[in-house]
């Protein structure tokens, strides 16, 4: 449906409906991997990290697509939480690399467990060609997005 530019109708634009799955796969997220000791947020690191990589503060953010004093309370906390370790970088003493703890590794599987299910759940009723078609779209929707950006 094409709306004219002196409407207002949020509920006809990708970006609301975009926006509010964003914000309810958070919730339920972060509430079902609490018990974990997990949360949605940490998921990039945790996924940046899970092969026993070692990298900066600086690396994760610009990986994660975050800004550095986001990424810095992040890992803060989730040093707090026993998920990761920073030990000092040998080639910039300025710099620590950031590793997981055994404790974030024993947690990874049922952390992506929840993550299965979350997808499962969500596209319900979807046939297989329909989530391949979505995430086809997804991607390009996110593809211009980023380059909005630069």
């Amino acid at each position: 449906m094409i709306v004219k530019d002196d409407d207002w109708a949020p509920m006809e634009h990708p970006g609301h409906y975009l926006s509010r799955i964003s914000r309810g796969l958070t919730r339920i997220g972060d509430a079902r991997l609490r018990p974990l000791g997990l949360a949605t947020a940490q998921l990039p690191v945790l996924s940046m990290l899970h092969g026993g990589e070692r990298l900066s503060q600086a690396e994760l953010a610009k990986t994660a697509k975050v800004e550095q004093p986001t990424m810095a309370q992040l890992l803060a906390r989730m040093e707090r939480d026993g998920l990761i370790l920073r030990e000092p970088d040998p080639g910039d003493r300025r710099s620590s690399l950031v590793s997981l703890t055994d404790a974030a590794r024993e947690r990874l599987p049922a952390g992506r467990q929840v993550l299965r299910e979350g997808n499962a759940g969500m596209t319900r009723g979807l046939s297989e060609e329909e989530v391949t078609t979505l995430v086809g779209l997804l991607r390009r929707v996110l593809d211009n997005v980023e380059a909005m950006q630069t």
